[in-house]
């Protein structure tokens, strides 16, 4: 009886297993909160990132447009036929920039505005903002619809082959008096494409034109282009095309 009396009372099994469940509980809880610590300092990262590159973008635009804008407002240009869209990045010449048919040779009005143009869009891509972004320029030529595609896709590559010449070789453009260095640099800068009768306008004579058209560097392009080397261009050569 008396062994009986002291005896311990068996526990009961829930009783056994609730410090385990209760442990397992703050594992889980503790698991959770590091989870959403997590996730929050994620999506708090991510956001920075987004809204870092948003603002980036922006003065990317903005910096682009002053450059635009300047060439577009340079009293140089004020009295030439010249039009800036600083919307599509684009450089009209009017009527000083038209051909004559089956002819690949601007005519003296083109030379002359051409002339005032190039010094105005080199300053441009030498100041601040023009090292950061100007990428090239690419003179494209057009043409009316007569003929064939390709036929005037070579005509449109030799008209804007006429264009690049007068920036380089003396005997095609007299009037204009480039440094070694703007020579070089307008190697670098320009490039000469052909489009045929792509893009052609309302009249078969202003559908026969060039225009240019300017690039820029996107912001992940300009860090790519930035880490590769710079090649000086060779010494001037001589265009072979007829003046």
């Amino acid at each position: 009886m008396i062994g009986n009396r002291y005896a311990k009372k068996p526990r009961s099994k829930d009783e056994g297993e609730k410090p385990f469940w209760i442990s397992f509980a703050d594992l889980m809880t503790a698991l959770m909160t590091l989870f959403l610590v997590v996730m929050a300092v994620s999506l708090m990262v991510v956001t920075k990132k987004i809204n870092e590159a948003t603002q980036a973008e922006k003065e990317r635009s903005s910096e682009i447009l002053d450059i635009c804008t300047g060439i577009k407002d340079d009293p140089t240009l004020k009295n030439q036929l010249i039009t800036v869209d600083c919307k599509e990045n684009r450089i009209n010449f009017g009527e000083a920039g038209r051909f004559g048919y089956n002819d690949y040779r601007l005519n003296a009005e083109g030379i002359k505005a051409l002339s005032a143009l190039v010094p105005v869009v080199l300053k441009a891509a030498n100041s601040e903002n023009g090292k950061k972004w100007f990428k090239q320029i690419v003179i494209e030529g057009f043409t009316d619809t007569d003929g064939s595609y390709l036929y005037n896709l070579n005509l449109s590559l030799r008209r804007s082959e006429w264009v690049m010449c007068s920036l380089l070789d003396p005997t095609f453009n007299p009037e204009l008096s480039l440094t070694d260095e703007q020579k070089n640099q307008i190697k670098q800068l320009f490039l000469a494409g052909g489009v045929s009768f792509n893009s052609a306008k309302d009249s078969k004579e202003a559908s026969r034109r060039v225009e240019l058209r300017m690039q820029f560097y996107g912001l992940k392009e300009k860090e790519s282009a930035e880490a590769q080397p710079i090649f000086v261009s060779a010494p001037i050569e001589t265009c072979q095309l007829a003046r």
